[in-house]
């Protein structure tokens, strides 16, 4: 980074030929001359130059001379037909309402269980479930590295048993469930699949998301076990085994949330992410699947940001890219593949811990953007999670948000409802441009995992982070409560999950070592070891592992001895 952009909002600069082709009506040059001349000249405006969140320049006045070559029918289309720009669905919201899902877990399974039936109870439509730090990487609670991390950030999860009381009393069948787990997404999916089959819920009717994106883990959320190449292996075979044996599960949620949290522009986690979605399919494709067939069950994860016709821009963006890359790269036929599909959830990094209270309006803004843009499921987040995990009082604040917004603001009764405006129109252009820059970059160094082990990625997100820091800094951009208008306030009441948990887990774990069938897990281990070492697809062997009280440590410690740890090289 250059001395002279330090300290500087990233800018974006408009194309040169978009420039180039701006030719005003005569009506406007009149404008300019007549109106907006003598208003500068009476009164300058706030700002040399205005942005988007994410450093890209904004007009002051949007008009037909920022949509040159575009085109209504090819360009905007209509709702539920090519190329998707104003939602994948016909009827949209008229239809049906997206998917409100809360996100949920602390503690152990029977606390967060609670958590779950009381939201589903306040009108919840859908699960969301948190699991804790070691949970994500791979360890049982009583493992040494899990100490102190034991149901802090989410629900501790380490064995069948464990997963048999988060879902007791809730029907699988009946509910849709996203899982927010990646390195061991495989293992965890195995786990809820087993309590599908115990509650006697036909696999072939269940529904939910699995996160199960590791690339953005390698890019910004850093919850990775196992090196590239095996982590891809374990996506995969959950792809195959899912068109086998759960249709109507998404068995991988290609997130950008976590990039964007991770300190991206919003054109940087747009390109990502659909870069990542592309590897996917590609490695899919390798395995000799048909792009028709699993390519349906992906689904996405966006962030809902603070800058409101941005992020509207965005999503549309981001429907136009994945349908133009389904038809021209894969020759995809099916209309179920070309629409993509995606879950969205307000921005946690814009949370922040002084005057808490202003989240509330925060993820208000947030989320009516991510409806505006289409989305099929969404979580808001709640105001003390700056704090920490929410409490009751604090997420049903969030989820009557949602509702608000779906019941009450009328935004839900026409599809789409600023298609058509000059401003986010050249706005969805321009995003989709800057994106497609980056794919075609990403392309042209072999692809994403190509890229990541170049730190491409990381480190384009390293640099757009700092440089939006130092505008917050310099008060570039004003964050209320923060760096201007600024008041003292009384603290929060928050949750506390203290160490009783990780003792609890502890000795639940013990007594599950001690009654299960010793025998019977080692052999079940053993051939999952033996299997890694080949080519066949793990999920029924982790399947079988985790029916036979295998814990979660157990079954990762025996791909980590076939497949090794990964670790990053630090970016320079």
């Amino acid at each position: 980074m250059s001395e002279r952009d330090k300290g500087t909002i990233q800018t974006i600069t408009p194309s040169e030929s978009q420039v180039r082709r701006r030719q005003l009506s005569p009506k406007e040059r009149a404008w300019e001359e007549n109106t907006l001349r003598p208003a500068l000249e009476n009164s300058p405006e706030r700002q040399v130059e205005f942005t988007t969140i994410s450093g890209y320049p904004i007009r002051r006045l949007y008009t037909p001379a920022d949509l040159p070559d575009w085109e209504p029918d090819r360009d905007l289309g209509l709702p539920g037909e090519p190329p998707y720009t104003r939602g994948i669905h016909a009827t949209m919201y008229r239809g049906r309402l997206w998917t409100m899902r809360q996100f949920a877990g602390f503690g152990a399974a029977e606390d967060t269980n609670q958590r779950f039936r009381y939201l589903l109870a306040q009108g919840q439509t859908g699960l969301s479930t948190a699991f804790d730090l070691p949970t994500l990487m791979g360890y049982d609670s009583d493992h040494p590295l899990s100490e102190g991390e034991v149901g802090k950030c989410g629900v501790a999860i380490s064995s069948l048993a464990d997963m048999e009381v988060l879902f007791d009393k809730i029907p699988l069948g009946n509910v849709t469930t996203s899982m927010t787990i990646n390195s061991p997404a495989a293992v965890i999916w195995a786990m809820y699949l087993a309590v599908a089959e115990k509650q006697g819920a036909d696999w072939k009717k269940i529904s939910g998301t699995l996160q199960n994106d590791i690339l953005k883990e390698y890019i910004a959320q850093k919850e990775y076990i196992y090196p590239p190449e095996p982590s891809m292996r374990l996506v995969i075979d959950t792809f195959e085994f899912g068109v086998k044996n759960t249709p109507k599960f998404n068995t991988i949620s290609i997130s950008g949330y976590h990039i964007r949290e991770a300190g991206s522009t919003a054109i940087q986690e747009l390109a990502f992410t659909l870069r990542d979605g592309l590897e996917y399919v590609e490695w899919g494709m390798r395995r000799g699947m048909d792009v028709d067939e699993f390519v349906p069950q992906l689904s996405f994860f966006f962030n809902a940001h603070n800058d409101f016709f941005e992020e509207i821009a965005k999503y549309r963006a981001a429907r136009r890219i994945w349908h133009k890359a389904m038809v021209e790269r894969y020759k995809s036929k099916n209309p179920r593949t070309w629409a993509l599909r995606f879950h969205s959830q307000t921005a946690g990094c814009s949370l922040t811990a002084q005057q808490p209270y202003n989240n509330v309006v925060r993820t208000a803004i947030q989320a009516l953007a991510a409806v505006m843009g289409g989305t099929q499921s969404l979580h808001t987040n709640s105001l003390d999670e700056a704090w920490a995990l929410p409490t009751e009082f604090a997420a049903t604040i969030a989820l009557r948000t949602q509702q608000i917004i779906a019941h009450e603001t009328g935004v839900t009764n026409t599809a789409d409802p600023l298609g058509g405006s000059y401003f986010v129109e050249a706005l969805t252009n321009e995003v989709e441009r800057g994106a497609w820059d980056y794919i075609e970059k990403i392309d042209a160094m072999g692809g994403m995992v190509a890229a990541i082990e170049r730190s491409y990625p990381q480190r384009e997100i390293a640099e757009a982070s700092y440089r939006y820091q130092m505008a917050v800094d310099k008060k570039e951009k004003i964050i209320v409560g923060v760096n201007d208008f600024v008041s003292e306030e009384k603290p929060l009441e928050v949750l506390q999950i203290d160490e009783t948990v990780a003792h609890r887990q502890a000795e639940r774990l013990r007594n599950l070592r001690a009654e299960r069938p010793k025998e019977e897990v080692a052999r079940r281990l053993s051939a999952l070891r033996k299997a890694a070492e080949g080519k066949e697809n793990l999920m029924p062997f982790i399947y079988d592992a985790v029916k036979a009280y295998a814990t979660l440590g157990e079954v990762c410690d025996a791909m980590r001895d076939v497949f090794g740890t990964y670790e990053e090289v630090a970016i320079t």
